[in-house]
């Protein structure tokens, strides 16, 4: 179904909104911020919509700082359950042909489909987070060395865990959340080779309920939690939320993703769980992009964000974190290391 609306104010969205614009498919709506009817700019979600309290939402935070900030208007489009690449095609076309510049589509499923639509519209300049395989004149592949924040994140579950065991859980078994899956583990065994870690997938390629449905993370962390793991990390978009509230309700630590999932206000009831988080400058990379544009001189090529430059970090807004100077100061230790290329992290496990 298809619906056009237009959002009279901006904020997070609740879980329960992520699962009711999951639902309703395909929606494509104009977020509020500016009534110009020149400068337009517009991202497509991936799984699991805006509302996921991970990385659509901190996407739809780019958007919201550049109808802020450079006084834009923000088009949004939604995923639907079970998508093709031919939808994805689509709905990029849509929003191309409706004067958006950049069109940036959320994730690596959209590849295929900016590989087509791209060269068809010459002057927009296409954005997509998470892919550097679909190259192209008017292409911005905004990246990120998630295996980096993840090491790091490696380090604080190992100094954390009392029982010696940590988990991950990854949505869907990508070469990308393997990334995270790899820089948490030698994080850990870097730090404490006694602690055993848990990896676990939610589904295979080409399922990616991994990353929307919370019930699969909630399964995956009372396993692991039965497992005697006393900190997990999820890496499973939407589907992490249901991985957090087991953990946060059997009163171990969750470590977040994407976001600061700490602040996300659809989280709240869990966030003195959540130890920290990976984050990625999601919402960086969309406003850069869309700034750039604006500004006449369009981003292209990889445009690579890492611990270097803040692109990835561990965020520090749960007090109880902070608190742990000797888990803070391995992290700064780790950190640093990294960017001066003492430790180099793997990308596969």
């Amino acid at each position: 179904m298809r619906r056009i609306t237009r959002i009279a104010t901006v904020g997070v969205a609740s879980a329960a909104l992520a699962l009711s614009a999951t639902a309703c498919g395909g929606k494509t709506s104009s977020s509020a911020g500016s009534d110009s009817d020149g400068d337009k700019a517009a991202i497509a979600y991936d799984i699991g919509g805006r509302g996921d309290q991970s990385f659509n939402d901190a996407a739809y935070a780019g958007l919201s700082k550049a109808q802020k900030d450079l006084g834009i208007e923000g088009k949004e489009a939604e995923p639907s359950d079970g998508e093709s690449d031919t939808d994805k095609v689509q709905r990029l076309t849509e929003l191309a042909r409706a004067g958006n510049n950049p069109v940036i589509g959320v994730g690596f499923a959209y590849a295929p489909a900016i590989k087509k639509v791209a060269p068809k519209f010459p002057d927009t300049t296409f954005g997509i987070i998470d892919d550097s395989s679909v190259t192209g004149k008017n292409i911005a592949n905004m990246v990120f060395n998630e295996e980096q924040g993840s090491y790091l994140a490696g380090v604080a579950a190992a100094k954390v865990s009392k029982s010696k065991v940590v988990g991950f859980i990854g949505g869907v078994e990508t070469p990308l959340i393997k990334k995270f899956e790899a820089g948490y583990v030698q994080g850990v065994k870097d730090t404490d080779p006694s602690v055993n870690v848990l990896p676990q997938y939610l589904t295979q390629p080409p399922n990616f309920d991994g990353f929307s449905k919370p019930d699969l993370g909630k399964a995956a962390a009372q396993g692991q939690l039965d497992k005697k793991a006393d900190v997990v990390y999820s890496a499973a978009g939407l589907a992490g939320s249901g991985a957090i509230e087991a953990v946060s309700k059997a009163g171990k630590w969750n470590i977040g993703v994407d976001s600061d999932q700490y602040n996300q206000e659809g989280l709240a009831n869990y966030k003195e769980s959540i130890l920290t988080s990976v984050t990625k400058d999601v919402s960086d990379a969309v406003f850069n992009l869309i700034k750039s544009v604006k500004d006449g001189k369009p981003q292209t090529g990889e445009i690579r964000y890492g611990l270097d430059k803040d692109g990835v970090a561990l965020s520090t807004s749960n007090p109880a974190f902070t608190k742990m100077t000797d888990v803070i100061a391995a992290v700064d230790k780790a950190k640093q290391d990294i960017i001066d290329g003492k430790i180099t992290v793997k990308t596969a496990p």
